[in-house]
């Protein structure tokens, strides 16, 4: 491992020094996990450089839950745009939503028959791919897994980052403006629908966050994203407890809560964070409505992907486990964060192959 650290770190100084690589994503500032895969693994900071280019155009079947949202266009930009810059061909199913576990796995199916090098995975179900997981890696096809998290053993590598991480950082970016021993700030917070494996880490990332501080967290609303369910829990929180100072949850949270804040003359009386990054949000604090968010540079994290299965395929040292370093954005850095690294671009059409 210390010989990839000095080879990437070698390789950073080498497109630091490039004047043409100076628009390049790279070098990235993010954090590899040891032991890989291990659920308490401990993280350290690297500075990620991916290879100049393949060997060959290597065949990449890219599997996501769905294409509805900003989100996942970031992460499909991320993967589209490394494909292109490292010259390998990649093919891009969605299955529709969350709910259709079987129709993801019959497409990833499909896509081995058709012929792949390597497969990278945004899962719908950390456990439901298990088996067809195991049945690719039986075919000695590498299998990446990208943002979500997936539970098997015969994954390859993860690009990812921890929702628990996401949550704690909001969770700190508030116990730092409210230490223990300043007046007691009352927090309304808004985690997202229960039970989802990313609710439950964010949930207990903030909880843990703001142990000890002046923060005090009325009990988590939970509820679905869509911005209706998310605007009518706001609603009710600030009915039931018009002593609220912020309003923390899911990114639809903080965008649907932007209008009742106006309308309510609350604007300096109520802040909103999110705790991860949209197009919505990153307007909302540009324009002074929404206090802060973390940003997991999703785009990054379908770039990395892509560079992990090309290094596996051309027998190269890679990171098993790595994903940005999360940064929380607000008004002071706004504006010298690279929109391009965090989201897809404005206009921004899905890319499939």
């Amino acid at each position: 491992m210390k010989s990839l650290v000095r080879v990437l770190l070698a390789s950073s100084a080498l497109v630091l020094s490039a004047g043409a690589h100076a628009a390049e994503w790279y070098p990235y500032d993010a954090a590899k996990i040891d032991p890989p895969f291990a659920a308490d693994g401990k993280s350290s900071d690297v500075k990620y450089v991916p290879l100049e280019k393949a060997s060959k155009p290597w065949k990449l079947c890219v599997s996501f839950p769905h294409m509805k949202d900003a989100y996942w266009l970031g992460v499909d930009y991320g993967v589209a745009e490394e494909s292109k810059r490292l010259g390998v061909k990649m093919n891009l199913v969605e299955a529709g939503g969350y709910t259709e576990l079987n129709k993801q796995i019959s497409q990833i199916e499909d896509c081995v028959a058709s012929g792949t090098d390597a497969v990278i995975i945004g899962a719908i179900s950390a456990d439901g791919l298990n088996k067809v997981i195991g049945e690719i890696a039986k075919k000695k096809i590498p299998v990446i897994d990208l943002v979500n998290g997936i539970s098997s053993p015969d994954i390859a590598a993860k690009s990812l980052v921890s929702f628990y991480t996401m949550g704690a950082e909001t969770g700190s970016y508030l116990a730092k403006k409210h230490p223990a021993g300043t007046p007691e700030v009352v927090v309304g917070w808004f985690p997202g629908p229960a039970g989802a494996g990313w609710v439950e880490a964010a949930n207990k990332g903030f909880m843990d966050a703001v142990k000890g501080s002046a923060i005090k967290v009325l009990e988590p609303k939970y509820g679905d994203t869509g911005k209706e369910v998310q605007a009518k829990l706001v609603e009710d929180a600030l009915q039931a407890a018009p002593n609220i100072r912020y309003v923390a949850g899911t990114a639809v949270t903080a965008e649907a809560a932007q209008g009742l804040i106006r309308e309510r003359g609350l604007k300096g009386k109520v802040d909103l964070l999110a705790f991860y990054m949209t197009p919505g949000v990153y307007e909302g604090i540009k324009r002074g409505l929404i206090m802060a968010a973390p940003a997991d540079s999703m785009v990054i994290q379908g770039r990395i992907a892509v560079d992990q299965a090309v290094r596996i395929l051309e027998g190269k040292d890679y990171f098993k486990h790595v994903g940005p370093k999360i940064f929380v954005v607000d008004s002071a850095n706004i504006a010298t964060v690279p929109q391009a690294n965090i989201l897809p671009p404005d206009g921004f059409k899905p890319v499939f192959n």
